[in-house]
């Protein structure tokens, strides 16, 4: 049985013993997009650190339907926090790149990411006394490559990579995060699709598959594994050429 609490403490004490080692006056810097990963991360990085060594920077690309979810968490935690709209950015990237490809629509979506991840370390450098860049990806997103390389994928450190999507939402209403975060339809807010309708089931389908090895449908499980191959990639550091 899944205890979340018990974890919860423990994620703490990782933390702690995370930023003694690598940052002891470093400030954690975290994108707060208004979903579950975010929200939970950054009320993690609260009672591990403190308020006032979090700093939240919410991205969005011109406009965001949701971003007042992102204020609401920011209020509840009492977080420090930034709004750098990243529209220009990608657009201008867009266009320049535009003049010499014609872009996929993958291109497109993974652009916002990257120059998002480029911001937060952008933010976490110009802090006093540096920043420590939180990435927010889960087990589940994880095995089967639903992040994008060097965008949400990066970090200098992962607070939710061990833990399921199913175990993730249990943490999140441990910690008394309003549900409306906490439960929200997972998106990642660039194709206009909930996650589960991108890549074809459900998370709960997913973790019972990663946590028990039991998938009913063949070829949901088929799908699953193709994808965890394909992607394999993403968890692993660069491989290096040695004499």
């Amino acid at each position: 049985m899944f205890d979340a609490k018990k974890e919860i403490k423990n994620i703490i004490a990782w933390i702690k013993e995370w930023f003694e080692e690598n940052g002891p006056k470093a400030s954690a810097v975290i994108g707060i997009s208004g979903g579950k990963d975010s929200s939970i991360c950054a009320a993690l990085l609260v009672k591990a650190l403190g308020k006032d060594r979090v700093v939240g920077v919410m991205m969005p690309d011109g406009t965001q339907s949701d971003i007042s979810d992102s204020y609401q968490l920011v209020e509840h935690l009492g977080l420090k926090h930034y709004v750098i709209n990243i529209g220009a950015a990608t657009t201008a990237l867009k266009d320049t790149l535009s003049e010499q490809f014609e872009l996929t629509n993958d291109t497109r979506i993974n652009i916002p990411p990257r120059i998002r991840m480029t911001t937060l370390y952008a933010v976490a450098q110009s802090l006093p006394n540096g920043g420590r860049v939180a990435n927010t990806c889960n087990r589940s997103e994880d095995y089967i490559g639903y992040s994008t390389k060097y965008g949400d994928a990066a970090g200098d450190f992962a607070i939710l990579a061990d833990f399921t999507v199913s175990e993730v939402l249990q943490i999140g209403d441990a910690l008394g995060i309003p549900k409306n975060l906490v439960r929200k339809a997972p998106s990642d807010g660039l194709s206009g699709m909930t996650d589960e309708d991108k890549i074809g089931f459900t998370y709960a389908v997913l973790d019972r598959y990663i946590l028990e090895g039991v998938c009913e449908d063949e070829e949901t499980r088929k799908k699953i594994d193709r994808m965890h191959v394909l992607n394999l990639h993403k968890l692993k550091t660069i491989p290096g050429y040695t004499r």
